[in-house]
């Protein structure tokens, strides 16, 4: 076993306990992800990890699939090259040691048998025979439920194979996530629900931010869909900028955007998206080739904090319905009024 080999399947030893600690999906983009974060490859990576447990107390799945194409996937292909390998090398040892598990399984049945079968002929030799067949009995006991045992560990043992064979298999297929809005960058409503479900799995504090751009249609209808696409990607550029401390934005469908703020209370959620409702409205988008410009882009807000004894969906309809309260109560508002 060479060194190279050692240290890889060191390495991978150390990760996989992080990730079920964390509860990190066995993908392999969180493979090379946690890989890469034990091994301390990349400083910025481990640093960008690092901030997301001390913020979220896990690591937010569309978060993992960002590190890993802006630090991974743009490596040159030596270095994932050597990620490969590494993984390629705990699955040779394990389908390794599961090969001699087995063997060694078959083995200890052959032999149990051929001790069973001489005892029994030693019994009908009839030399001692009340001692003898005691022991025979006992004997044949044991070997019963050692077949038995052993039998459930070939069982196990061609499972755990047939699990090492699936990874190989999505190791070679690769995974690639499609979370990003191609219209603005931001992440998507897919995203969303994924790390919505993170944060109420790990019990991560947090609030919503639901926020939907005020008479867009005018936009659209009065400037065409194109000055409607430039208002988006305007709102979606302020909102990326607007979000620090591990707060995340997503698109999260037609003119509707959601933000997650780990570690924030309502009172704490409502004064930031006061601050970005007056933001937002400073904005102005202008359509070179047309000369127009649109200067009244406002945003409707609804707020709402996690209670820690609800699910996703719940936290979400009630910012839902506060944000539905602000556009009837004249829009370009934050609700609720604390």
């Amino acid at each position: 076993m060479t060194d190279e080999f050692l240290t890889s399947t060191q390495t991978l030893r150390k990760a996989i306990p992080l990730m079920i600690k964390h509860k990190v999906p066995t993908t392999p983009v969180n493979y090379a992800l946690w890989y890469s974060y034990t091994s301390d490859q990349n400083p910025i990576l481990t640093q960008a990890i690092d901030q997301s447990l001390a913020q979220y107390g896990h690591c937010p799945p569309s978060l993992s699939d960002s590190l890993y194409r802006t630090h991974l996937a743009q490596h040159p292909a030596s270095e994932q090259g050597q990620i490969s390998h590494s993984l390629q090398a705990i699955m040779d040892e394990l389908c390794h040691t599961m090969t001699g598990s087995q063997k060694e399984t078959q083995a200890f049945h052959h032999a149990l048998s051929r001790t069973c079968q001489r005892l029994s002929q030693k019994a009908e030799q009839g030399v001692n025979v009340h001692e003898a067949n005691d022991l025979v009995q006992e004997l044949l006991d044991e070997s019963r439920h050692m077949h038995q045992s052993s039998t459930l560990l070939n069982q196990q043992l061609e499972n755990a194979n047939q699990e090492i064979e699936n990874l190989r298999k999505a190791l070679k297929d690769s995974l690639k996530c499609a979370n990003e809005d191609p219209l603005t960058g931001l992440l998507n409503r897919r995203a969303f629900q994924q790390d919505l479900s993170s944060c109420i799995q790990h019990h991560t504090p947090f609030s919503l931010v639901l926020l939907d751009i005020d008479n867009f249609k005018t936009f659209n209808d009065d400037f065409g869909h194109l000055m409607g696409d430039k208002v988006l990607c305007s709102v979606a550029r302020h909102l990326q900028v607007w979000c620090e401390q591990g707060m995340q934005a997503y698109r999260y469908g037609g003119e509707e955007f959601v933000i997650i703020l780990p570690g924030t209370n309502l009172h704490q959620s409502r004064d930031k998206a006061e601050k970005l409702r007056k933001t937002l409205s400073g904005i102005a988008v202008q359509d070179k080739q047309s000369g127009n410009t649109v200067s009244s882009i406002t945003a409707s807000f609804g707020i709402a904090e996690h209670t820690g004894k609800e699910n996703g969906l719940a936290v979400l309809a009630r910012a839902d319905k506060y944000l539905l309260q602000a556009k009837s109560l004249g829009r370009n508002r934050v609700l609720p009024v604390l």
